[in-house]
Formats: C-alpha cells, structure tokens, sequence
C-alpha cells in the first residue's frame, strides 16, 4: 500500500508539473523606427486578410504540439498493470501463501 500510495501522490505532483513549451515570438530589435516598413505594412495586410477569410469559420490555431495518443495509451496500460499488481499482491495476502 506504501508503494501504491507513492505512486499515486507523484502523478498527482505531476499534474501540476508546468509545461515548457515557451517560445520567442519577437525577436529584440536594437534600432527601432516610428515609421512602419513596407515590409511590415505588407503582412499587417497579409494577416488582416487571414483574419477576415477566418471570421465565419471557427478554427483552432496549430500550436505543433506533438501527437500525446502513445503516451497516453502507454501510460493507461502501465498504470491497470500496476494496479493488477497490487491487487494480486493484497489477494495473496490475505490468502496466507
């Protein structure tokens, strides 16, 4: 029960483990000026296009975050063969073998 109890509490730790996925999305600039670039008017157009051409369709963004279905599948069969494990070895027990 001491084993299983530990268990529990680190994935429950672990739950609350922050992810780290932080990334950059603008870059530090040493020159800055108060007049916008072509460049930079070019894809304010380009992104108030996207913006209009999305509005009706509702869409979630691709973060890429990685496919999680084997690490799930993974853990879910580690974790009911841990738990026959236990429940094998408290049958035992009690059994008296």
């Amino acid at each position: 029960m001491l084993t299983a109890t530990a268990a529990g509490t680190l994935l429950g730790a672990l739950w609350f483990v922050p992810s780290a996925n932080a990334t950059v999305t603008d870059q530090v600039r040493v020159g800055t000026s108060a007049t916008p670039t072509s460049q930079v008017t070019q894809q304010a157009r380009v992104t108030s296009s996207a913006v209009t051409t999305y509005s009706d369709d509702t869409q979630l963004a691709d973060t890429g975050s990685p496919d999680t279905t084997p690490y799930i599948v993974g853990g879910t069969i580690f974790l009911g063969l841990g738990a026959g494990f236990v429940a094998y070895s408290v049958r035992r027990e009690r059994l008296g073998f």
